[in-house]
């Protein structure tokens, strides 16, 4: 039984079949299926959310959405996710605590889709490099990530190693991710970058504050070069007002492809 818990054990080739079958279901040509999708999302789930809903739907899986806190009883998961196998096919999960999504993995009663926990958000990478691969080869463009360790840091830096991009990130020496290429200065960092991501300070803001992506940074770096800061974003936190009107944004159509990249996934745990 296949699980997407990380971007660690994925290959190039999973990469390459991942956005051949997000292509399909881009134009509606996906495969469909006959089931149901238990998922777990708090209330301030938005993006992620409408996407796993609405494209589940269009591929013939009805959706039915708990809390998160559903998952948290004193009954084992294990069990939790024998019961739930009766009636669902597999299990879409946002999640604080990755070891809730890993001991239902470890169940093999259905398969484990990770929608974000505090350690990664897999989904959303992938669906910003096929929204990246539509007009170029992600594996040859130079990224940058402009922020402190957290999930999405940690989510492009499982993308890089598993499918060997030229990412690294800029932030004080006391926010890197472990291992993870570094550049402190962020003009540096930019000046080469065909790629800036962004993640929301949380706690970090002060230490931060130097890092802010604007437009004056953005004509620092290569023509060509694209912004993708990852939502919900503060205007004027960690990215600048005139930063989100440059030509480099590319945040708001390139969420578009949240959508076909889940079917995609879903549908790849599903034939498994």
């Amino acid at each position: 039984m296949r699980h997407l818990l990380s971007l660690r054990d994925w290959t190039r080739d999973d990469l390459h079949e991942l956005f051949e079958n997000a292509s399909r279901y881009a134009i509606g040509a996906g495969k469909r299926f006959d089931g149901a999708v238990a998922m777990f999302f708090p209330a301030s789930s938005l993006r992620t959310r409408f996407s796993f809903e609405r494209g589940a739907a269009q591929m013939g899986l009805q959706p039915i959405v708990s809390p998160p806190e559903t998952l948290d009883k004193q009954e084992e998961l294990t069990d939790t996710v024998g019961y739930l196998a009766q009636w669902a096919d597999l299990a879409v999960v946002r999640h604080p605590d990755i070891a809730v999504l890993e001991r239902m993995a470890a169940a093999n009663a259905l398969p484990v889709v990770n929608a974000m926990t505090d350690v990664n958000h897999p989904c959303e990478v992938l669906s910003d490099l096929y929204a990246l691969s539509r007009d170029s080869d992600v594996l040859s463009l130079r990224y940058v990530f402009v922020g402190a360790d957290g999930n999405i840091a940690r989510a492009w830096w499982e993308a890089g190693q598993a499918f060997g991009l030229d990412i690294r990130q800029s932030c004080p020496d006391a926010l890197r991710v472990p291992g993870m290429p570094w550049e402190e200065d962020l003009r540096r960092a930019v000046v080469t970058a065909d790629v800036v991501i962004t993640d929301r300070p949380g706690s970090h803001a002060e230490e931060l504050s130097a890092y802010q992506v604007t437009a004056a940074l953005l004509d620092s770096g290569p023509a060509g070069i694209r912004f993708a800061p990852c939502p919900p974003f503060v205007r004027g936190r960690e990215v600048s007002v005139d930063a989100i009107d440059h030509p480099a944004f590319v945040g708001h159509r390139f969420k578009r492809c949240l959508k076909p990249v889940q079917q995609a996934v879903m549908s790849s745990v599903l034939k498994s």
